[in-house]
């Protein structure tokens, strides 16, 4: 187990520098090198570890400069979507642990050369889907593990966010999901709902998904909302966007569940992952905050709080960071989840084990995006999701536990962490 680990940084846009601030607390985690494309935004990330008070890394134009580096453990990813597996193929050739920010795939051969390669050269790939790692999700998690919803039977969950100016006028500084919802027509960021349910239905170790189908709405958000503030005669206003202002798409798995995603970003509405659960003996809700759990609920038939369950029921993890301080600390790391999911990936490069969220997570989860385009152009008919793992889903056993494991609920290594950390 190393006490510190030497990690290099690439991608450094709104998104990288943020991330890049929230590892700078952390005193076991260096980093060594930053890697960016654009010269300002290289000058911007140094700023922000000069102004943390750590020592000045290398900073360098070209990634092959980074991966050459023997003394790198780590690679964090944070470019735009296109780039996100090419550059951890590279990351992981170089012999280098790699983590990469979500966002969706490119092609499938794009997912089964990101498997070859991990597992040619032994080296993990984590898709930092923080939602796994949120409490709302983790408490569910734990219910989930205790039997509270009895058998699953399905699944629901979104990415409902108005992004319309982001997305709009992303050209003018070179936004990632302007070219994308231009240009593509699917589920174009699945993993922030679909990681959790993943991970709640075993998916990859005792189950898998089998078909993927998806229809999309027409494409009229986006130019409303530039005529509207930007007026009539912007060239957005009537840019011709693929994407379709609402995708449904639905999962079928191999042991019966169904799951169900929403893709929403071009419509006024407030934020929502519109996470369902429902199971033989319970269901919950996250858009009602309620939940209902058959003879254990006080009213048959009747929404509560979930809250009310959170003190017997919060997942280990978050009541150790709560009252470690941690989460306090870095709280502006979307509620503290941020960390979370960076300390799962940290953790296990220090202890030179499996990350939590594996490579035919990554892969499975991330493959939806091209898959629900399939889907769409062919009509709506399920197309087949590839098993990445090459038959050994329903074999698996190599879960590795501790406590930011999402396959098992750790009690002891938590509490051991707590301890030693208190």
């Amino acid at each position: 187990m190393k006490n510190s680990i030497n990690i290099g940084v690439v991608g450094l846009g709104g998104r990288g520098v943020g991330n890049l601030r929230l590892i700078l607390r952390m005193d076991d985690v260096h980093v060594v090198s930053l890697c960016d494309l654009r010269k300002e935004r290289l000058e911007r990330a140094l700023q922000a570890v000069k102004d943390a008070g750590r020592p000045m890394p290398q900073a360098t134009l070209v990634y092959e400069e980074m991966l050459a580096r023997k003394d790198i453990d780590a690679i964090c990813v944070f470019s735009g979507w296109n780039e996100h597996l090419p550059l951890c193929i590279e990351a992981m050739k170089a012999g280098k642990y790699v983590a990469t920010e979500v966002g969706g795939a490119n092609s499938i051969e794009q997912c089964w050369e990101t498997v070859r390669v991990s597992e040619r050269t032994g080296m993990p790939c984590m898709l930092l889907e923080n939602c796994c790692y949120d409490r709302n999700e983790m408490t569910i998690l734990n219910m989930v593990k205790q039997g509270l919803f009895g058998e699953l039977i399905h699944a629901e969950g979104g990415y409902c966010h108005d992004l319309r100016e982001h997305i709009a006028l992303g050209y003018e500084r070179d936004h990632f999901r302007h070219v994308q919802n231009r240009n593509r027509c699917g589920e174009l960021y699945p993993t922030h709902e679909l990681g959790p349910i993943a991970k709640w239905l075993n998916i990859n170790k005792g189950n898998r998904m089998l078909t993927v189908s998806s229809i999309a709405s027409k494409a009229r958000g986006m130019n409303a909302w530039v005529a509207a503030n930007r007026g009539a005669d912007h060239p957005m206003a009537s840019c011709p966007f693929t994407e379709g202002d609402v995708t449904i798409t639905t999962i079928k798995c191999a042991h019966g569940e169904t799951i169900m995603l929403c893709h929403n970003t071009s419509l006024p509405r407030p934020y929502s992952r519109r996470n369902v659960l429902q199971g033989t003996k319970g269901i919950w809700s996250e858009d009602k905050n309620c939940i209902y759990l058959e003879r254990i609920s006080e009213k048959a038939d009747c929404w509560e709080p979930i809250d009310k369950y959170y003190e017997k029921y919060e997942h280990p993890l978050w009541k150790a960071y709560r009252e470690g301080g941690k989460l306090m600390q870095n709280k502006e790391g979307h509620g503290g989840m941020d960390y979370l999911v960076q300390r799962a990936f940290f953790e296990a490069v220090m202890a030179e084990t499996q990350t939590p969220i594996d490579v035919y997570d990554t892969v499975s989860w991330m493959a939806v995006t091209c898959l629900s385009e399939d889907s769409i152009a062919k009509g709506g008919m399920p197309v087949p999701m590839p098993d990445f793992t090459n038959g050994r889903w329903f074999t698996r056993n190599d879960i590795v536990p501790g406590p930011y494991c999402l396959d098992e609920v750790c009690w002891k290594y938590v509490e051991e962490w707590l301890v030693v950390s208190g």
